[in-house]
């Protein structure tokens, strides 16, 4: 799972990266020119597949955990193992919880940020915080990116420590196994 889930998050980064420097190269986003028109569409395009995405590989790193917790949980149950595996297990998984809950609302908020930044919507930021709304927009995709790259090395890290975990639970399995004299 290490590799599937560092594969998953770079490829979410490189989008959300790709999805702000499309963004920052729209220039006049009052003009009606056509190629700035397709220029916005693209951008908008890419910065929704792009928080989609992102959002997807926080809900794969949260079904592991329950997908593991669950496994855990029932095998401790059937070899009679020690609970220290279990809780060890919700220990780590409930500390990445959080983080994640925090990159899914700063996505959908730069989402919301995008949709105010567009000039043909009657709603506007402007003069908020002393900047305009595609400033808002540009300092929220870029704190989302920030955060969302914290978070996601951390549930790397979760992802290494919970896999360890698994290997042990699977260790004593097979001992508990052997010495029964049942097949591995």
């Amino acid at each position: 799972m290490n590799r599937i889930f560092l594969s998953l998050l770079v490829v979410s980064t490189v989008f959300l990266v790709v999805a702000v420097a499309l963004g920052l190269k729209i220039g006049d986003v009052r003009s009606l020119d056509t190629s700035t028109q397709s220029q916005i569409s693209f951008h908008m395009l890419v910065g929704l597949g792009a928080l989609t995405f992102a959002t997807l590989v926080h809900a794969i790193c949260l079904t592991y955990f329950m997908g593991t917790g669950r496994w855990i949980e029932e095998t401790s149950n059937a070899y009679s193992l020690d609970q220290s595996w279990y809780d060890q297990n919700q220990r780590i998984k409930y500390r990445t919880v959080a983080g994640m809950v925090l990159c899914v609302l700063l996505l959908i908020s730069v989402g919301a940020f995008g949709a105010i930044a567009d000039p043909a919507t009657p709603m506007s930021l402007n003069g908020t915080l002393g900047m305009t709304s595609a400033q808002i927009h540009f300092f929220a995709a870029v704190l989302t990116i920030i955060v969302n790259v914290l978070t996601n090395f951390t549930q790397f890290v979760a992802i290494s420590r919970n896999s360890v975990l698994v290997d042990g639970v699977l260790a004593e399995v097979c001992r508990i196994r052997e010495e029964r004299g049942l097949p591995v």
